[in-house]
């Protein structure tokens, strides 16, 4: 059966306040879910920080922030759904105490389909910075008749509806979780997701199994500590609100996996969203590695040591945080067994039939990079561009600019697909072609650095951001970075 995307977006948007001395910070996310027999639809997620607007005296010692929304979402040339209003800030009594999230919901209902979102924001309260828009696109499929599973939204917390509200969904009131990430403060991870259409597989008076688990992001191996099921009875729309206890989970990237499973154990269909953990007091015990038998294995080939060490080291770009980590200590030591496990064991995890073979395709990956994105201080694998090759493999389309007049030389890499991503991009700049250094400077992928002013760190090369006759360098004469972000060619 078919899988659903997840969407789940983080934008950091920024947009500098040079007169007031303010950088407008709003964090948005989106989940979306079906409802049977009508249009499925699509929640927003925004949070604005409040530190970064500007609060107006409304009364006597009384202050509040005041900031436009406008979310448009298109089809082609027309416009399918959209809403401007204002959003306000609690009222505050002391502006030193303005370092909390302005939190907004809303709900809009949309046939299924690709669209494409548009939002602006602006402070009204700070008039002379004009409104910061970015654009995303995203997928509606809800088939009627399928076992599908909705977006999966993550919350903050919740509790039973007493008075309907936006917030309201199937009894209870859920407070989103806008960031998706978690600090060392946090101990649990709430989470809400609907299932839709089991009775077509299971019967009207059947049961089913669902597994939710987390996963590393890198080599998507599950968590085993992590790994939870549940028996439901088959409904048109059963809910899985439930919460995860994650003090013992390590810092790194992870997915939240939720499957449904028929009587052979077979996932029906699946959906995961990202999540990042902070938490540096837990560390992640990767494997006993001294139970792992390496003789007669490709490791065994491996004599010289500097070699050993360069053949973890590249295994960065595909690793998680904790095994990063324990590479790299690794190789500060003089102990090839234990290297030599470890190498087995990493590939071992993403291949366990063929592990030689799945390490000699990515070292051959390694040596192009090593040519290709080399520097004067780093292998190919160690740059950017060369993470991001290794990682998600060749991009499908590469628009190289090193001679537009305004601009640092950029290149915009364009993906079709990453996994189950869709229209990907990543920005990589430079301050001199000689050092062959590209630096990611934007990416809309999950996980990846997300900054939608990335155009200013390519134009400020002739453009300064600090001057307040200065709107942006997107209308200047020759400015083509955003044409082809937008449409790569």
């Amino acid at each position: 059966m078919k899988n659903i995307v997840t969407i789940l977006l983080l934008l950091i948007l920024s947009t500098s306040a040079i007169a007031q001395e303010k950088s407008l910070r709003a964090y948005l996310s989106y989940s979306t879910f079906a409802v049977p027999g009508s249009d499925s639809y699509i929640e927003t997620y925004l949070a604005i920080q409040g530190s970064s607007v500007v609060f107006v005296e409304n009364e006597p010692g009384s202050y509040q922030a005041a900031i436009e929304v406008t979310m448009v979402f298109t089809q082609g040339d027309s416009i399918r759904n959209f809403a401007k209003y204002e959003l306000k800030s609690p009222i505050v009594y002391d502006l030193e105490k303005t370092n909390f999230g302005i939190i907004d919901q809303q709900r809009f209902s949309l046939p299924d389909g690709d669209y494409n979102l548009e939002l602006q924001i602006a402070d009204i309260n700070n008039p002379n910075v004009p409104a910061f828009s970015a654009n995303e696109t995203f997928q509606l499929d809800y088939p009627g008749k399928e076992v599908m599973i909705s977006a999966i939204q993550l919350v903050e917390s919740f509790e039973k509806t007493t008075t309907e509200s936006v917030l309201s969904k199937n009894g209870f009131d859920l407070i989103p979780m806008v960031y998706a990430y978690y600090p060392e403060s946090v101990r649990n991870l709430h989470f809400y997701t609907e299932i839709y259409n089991t009775p077509e597989l299971f019967s009207e008076t059947g049961k089913y199994i669902v597994t939710y688990f987390l996963e590393s992001f890198e080599s998507m191996n599950q968590m085993k500590d992590f790994f939870f099921r549940k028996r439901l009875d088959a409904k048109q729309v059963n809910i899985l609100l439930n919460s995860i206890d994650i003090t013992n989970l390590p810092s790194g990237n992870y997915n939240l996996v939720t499957e449904v499973r028929n009587q052979k154990n077979e996932v029906v269909t699946s959906n995961k969203v990202f999540l990042q953990r902070s938490n540096p007091k837990v560390q992640l015990n990767l494997v006993d590695l001294s139970s792992i038998n390496v003789n007669n294995t490709f490791t065994m080939r491996i004599s010289n040591a500097d070699t050993l060490r360069e053949n973890l080291l590249c295994l960065a770009p595909l690793s998680s945080e904790a095994e990063r980590d324990y590479a790299f200590n690794l190789t500060k030591t003089n102990d090839l067994h234990v290297m030599r496990q470890f190498l087995y064991n990493f590939w071992q995890n993403r291949d366990y039939n063929e592990p030689e073979k799945a390490w000699q395709n990515y070292y051959q990956e390694v040596q192009k990079v090593n040519l290709a994105y080399k520097t004067q201080t780093k292998k190919g694998y160690a740059s950017d561009r060369g993470r991001v090759y290794l990682k998600y493999g060749p991009p499908n389309q590469i628009v190289e600019v090193y001679s537009e007049p305004a601009a640092y030389p950029y290149e915009i890499w364009h993906y079709y697909t990453l996994g189950r991503q869709r229209n990907k991009r990543f920005v990589f700049a430079t301050k001199d072609m000689v050092t062959n250094d590209f630096a990611l400077i934007h990416s809309d992928a999950i996980g990846e650095l997300s900054n939608y002013r990335w155009q200013l760190d390519v134009y400020k090369r002739t453009w300064d951001p600090n001057s307040i006759d200065e709107t942006g360098p997107e209308d200047a004469f020759g400015n083509r970075a955003y044409d082809f972000y937008k449409n790569p060619r």
